[in-house]
């Protein structure tokens, strides 16, 4: 599979419920071309999902974000596809590097203290706090050179490379210090009714979130009620910070039609909002049924979905268990 004269790239995506649009717009869209710049592993974080998804339905979600890699483009005849908790070296490499990672850097990840904060402290699961050592063990084990992410995924993997840079300087230089490749546009897409704060798959407000898989019917009256702002004469640019919601619709828009936004902003130039939602729903309306049609389609084929990942599950395991080696001799686990 891998030819090695070609940079590591590593990416996954929980199967915690439907993928939405922003999950698309910020990580997936780019994968199909990613593969043809780098040797890519494509992982379904169901370990990662554990934390928070009804457990009963993972199976089921496993299948459903592998149908939807594939109708989003991902190849598996030129990248590895493979479900986490099928690699059990992610697992081994995950307490190793518990023992090199401090209490106080985990408590001050943002995404722990939100989450804390939305729950009761005392239902918190410990997954929830230190599952950024699980994310780092993903990366580290596949000797990986780059990672998308988006802006809110910084903190994780400077995390991933304190803990690398911290291995290698107690021991040798085992691990590859990862870069983030992070997308000018669309990394971070927001709430629809609340674009201050990013969309979200798990939010209780569906109205919030377009789903890949929404009803088609859905997304008029989704957009249709997406916040804009109260400017007179209606003013269509981009400004995250004067005109969030305008902006929100705007990197949407742009992932649609495959148009940079000062392009859009040119063409959109006089149109009303209510306009310019109408064409912002019908985009995102076509693009969400050619993606359904290719979905439905993979997905009916559960034999073929199950050889792609046990074929990828192989494949990972063969490059994990180099480093993994690696890390047991230098620590002395023999």
């Amino acid at each position: 599979m891998f030819t090695n004269n070609k940079p590591i790239l590593f990416s996954a995506v929980q199967p915690s419920g439907n993928l939405t649009i922003g999950n698309y717009i910020g990580t997936i869209r780019h994968w199909p071309k990613m593969q043809d710049k780098y040797e890519c592993l494509y992982c379904i974080a169901d370990l990662h999902a554990l934390t928070t998804i009804d457990k009963k339905k993972i199976k089921k979600s496993v299948l459903d974000t592998l149908a939807l890699y594939l109708a989003c483009g991902v190849d598996p005849n030129k990248s590895i596809i493979f479900v986490q908790s099928h690699v059990y070296q992610h697992s081994q490499l995950n307490w190793i590097l518990s023992c090199f990672s401090y209490f106080g850097e985990l408590s001050r990840m943002n995404q722990f203290k939100v989450k804390k904060h939305q729950n009761y402290i005392q239902y918190t699961n410990v997954g929830l706090f230190n599952y950024p050592i699980l994310m780092a063990s993903d990366i580290l084990l596949y000797q990986t050179s780059f990672v998308p992410i988006g802006s809110d995924q910084k903190q994780h993997l400077e995390l991933t490379c304190n803990i690398a840079k911290r291995f290698n300087s107690l021991y040798t230089d085992i691990f590859t210090i990862p870069k983030p490749i992070i997308n000018k546009n669309g990394s971070k897409i927001m709430s629809l009714l609340d674009p201050k704060k990013k969309m979200s798959k798990s939010d209780i407000n569906k109205n919030n979130v377009i789903f890949l898989l929404d009803d088609i019917s859905s997304i008029f009256f989704k957009i249709k009620n997406a916040i804009t702002d109260s400017d007179m004469p209606p003013k269509i640019y981009y400004d995250i910070f004067k005109k969030s919601g305008i902006s929100n619709l705007l990197e949407i828009l742009s992932a649609c039609t495959n148009k940079d936004i000062s392009t859009l902003e040119k063409e959109l130039n006089g149109v009303f909002y209510g306009e310019f939602k109408n064409i912002v729903a019908d985009y995102i309306s076509k693009f969400l049924f050619k993606l359904q049609k290719s979905y439905i389609k993979y997905r009916n084929d559960e034999n073929f979905l199950k050889k792609i990942i046990t074929n990828g599950a192989f494949e990972a395991r063969l490059r994990s268990e180099q480093t993994l080696k690696k890390v047991f001799s230098v620590i002395g686990i023999n």
